[in-house]
């Protein structure tokens, strides 16, 4: 069983709405972690996640976000304040995303605790680079996801 899950999320094909997809990968390149933690792309799945992350007591999502900041910017967001978040979609698998949320909130094992990271996108439309402003900002966010994951390994391994 999968305590702790990472999904890099966003569609590789729209620049930097690829921006958690490409973290997720930065993250498995530098980090080696026990069995319970899983760190995944979840490109567009939305709520086709589910069935990858049911029973998953800590979850991270990355993303590219679209909020009211400056690009690149870097953003962070648990608890309530998930709600604001994704009050104003980037793309449609951010609605996917917050139903699979809501339907594990009511599941026999719902998730302990929820944090969404990434930063605000430079460009979003079709093409398989990320801009360079953005490209530059996956090593920092994917050592922030490391920090918080370590975190959750620790208390696991008390």
């Amino acid at each position: 069983m999968v305590d702790i899950s990472v999904v890099g999320i966003g569609n590789i094909i729209m620049q930097d709405e690829g921006f958690g997809v490409r973290c997720a990968e930065y993250l498995q390149k530098i980090t080696d972690y026990p069995d319970f933690v899983q760190i995944i792309d979840g490109g567009t799945l939305g709520m086709d996640l589910m069935p990858y992350i049911a029973g998953t007591k800590k979850l991270l999502l990355i993303d590219a976000m679209n909020i009211d900041a400056p690009v690149g910017s870097f953003h962070s967001f648990t608890g309530d304040e998930l709600n604001a978040y994704f009050k104003d979609k980037i793309s449609v698998h951010d609605l996917g995303v917050n139903d699979m949320l809501a339907v594990l909130k009511l599941t026999d094992n719902p998730i302990e605790e929820v944090v969404v990271m990434g930063v605000k996108p430079e460009v979003v439309s079709m093409g398989l680079d990320m801009t360079e402003k953005i490209a530059e900002k996956v090593p920092e966010v994917a050592q922030k996801a490391k920090e918080l994951v370590d975190k959750w390994v620790a208390e696991y391994q008390k």
